[in-house]
């Protein structure tokens, strides 16, 4: 990798020369503005607004726009007069954990290598020095004009060094932050939990530039004179969340599918709550009431074997609800039908009974006459 600049870095007494390598790099595909009518490039040329000629770049100079407009020429000898003491040094000025570094001061990065021989020492020292502590170095640099902040970091075997802006370049949130006060719920941050946990971590390796393959594709159709077909667009989002329960609940399930694994969680997601302002909201049903529907189909098989047909089998749930509910209907006739049965039958044994009393009752009578 070539490097963009060489200097040293200065670790207190310790002098360690080192080369300054760009540690990313911009797979951004740029486009050429061009005249619509006969793609013709457009191009710009730098012109004196004051005499309206054209000018070449040995011509153009620096300078400082004051507030009242007026321009205050500055020349690199006078630049070169400024005491900077870090003009090719990186200077440690401190070492502090990694987390006392807000990620908003995050600026370009870069890869320290040990420039010849001697530096192989001292940099393997800081290296080591930097593991054991785990801690990074704050230094002070000069590149390209100004004087910059870095943070120095082992990454592998390399220190790497991340350009930081300065803390009065940091803007304070102001005004960003929603203004009216909101409750959060349990059940809301539990599903959140799940949601969080269902997503897990990810191969950062497998992500990739899905807009730059598809401007490939497009360039690469249209230079071999094809016409590229439009792409699908999947709307996503974009609606008014009314729900907030139900739109976890939906993006768990929505998650655990993308990962191949069962839509319907055990979560509990707490009472639905309803809207507090009155608007109408999704019917909701705790994932913990919900029923797999491997089980579902497990307990509909028994119905289906004793229908008989396959028909019957086919028809789920419903059509086995009916079944039952017509045998229901049909075992109440049978049993109202047996009640005036079992009555007559009652009667019957009444009069035998009757009958047979009235004989004796005779028989008595006859042996005592």
């Amino acid at each position: 990798m070539r490097s963009i600049w060489n200097g040293a870095i200065s670790f207190g007494l310790v002098s360690i020369p080192i080369k300054l390598v760009n540690a990313t790099e911009n797979h951004s595909i740029s486009f050429r503005q061009i005249h619509t009518e006969d793609g013709g490039r457009i191009r710009y040329r730098k012109v004196c607004e004051l005499d309206g000629e054209e000018v070449t770049s040995a011509e153009i100079g620096k300078a400082y726009e004051d507030a009242d407009g007026t321009m205050i020429p500055i020349t690199d000898e006078d630049l070169s007069r400024l005491p900077l003491p870090t003009a090719k040094t990186i200077e440690i000025v401190a070492f502090v954990p990694a987390d006392a570094i807000d990620p908003l001061q995050m600026d370009a990065a870069y890869y320290l290598s040990a420039n010849g021989v001697p530096a192989a020492k001292p940099y393997t020292l800081l290296r080591e020095a930097l593991k054991r502590s785990r801690k990074v170095a704050l230094a002070k640099y000069a590149l390209r004009g100004r004087e910059r902040l870095g943070m120095l970091r082992v990454v592998d075997d390399v220190i790497a060094m991340h350009g930081l802006l300065w803390p009065d370049e940091i803007r304070a949130p102001e005004g960003v932050a929603p203004e009216s006060d909101v409750t959060v719920r349990d059940a809301e941050l539990d599903l959140a939990d799940a949601l969080m946990d269902t997503l897990g971590e990810v191969d950062m390796d497998s992500l990739h530039d899905d807009y730059r393959e598809a401007v490939e594709e497009l360039v690469a159709a249209k230079a071999s004179g094809e016409t590229p077909e439009p792409a699908d667009r999947d709307a996503k989002g974009g609606g008014k969340v009314i729900d907030l329960i139900a739109a976890l609940e939906s993006s768990v399930r929505a998650a655990k599918e993308a990962r191949g694994e069962d839509g319907e969680g055990d979560e509990d997601g707490g009472d639905d709550g309803g809207a507090e302002d009155g608007r109408s909201v999704a019917e909701v049903t705790s994932l913990a009431d919900r029923k797999k529907p491997a089980d579902s189909a497990k307990k509909q098989a028994p119905a289906s074997k004793s229908s008989g047909t396959a028909k019957s089998a086919s028809a789920g749930p419903s059509t086995s609800g009916t079944k039952k509910a017509a045998a229901k209907k049909t075992t109440g006739k049978k049993t109202a039908a047996k009640k005036p049965a079992a009555k007559k039958s009652a009667a019957k044994k009444t009069t035998t009974k009757k009958q047979t009393g009235s004989k004796n009752s005779t028989s008595r009578k006859r042996a005592s006459a």
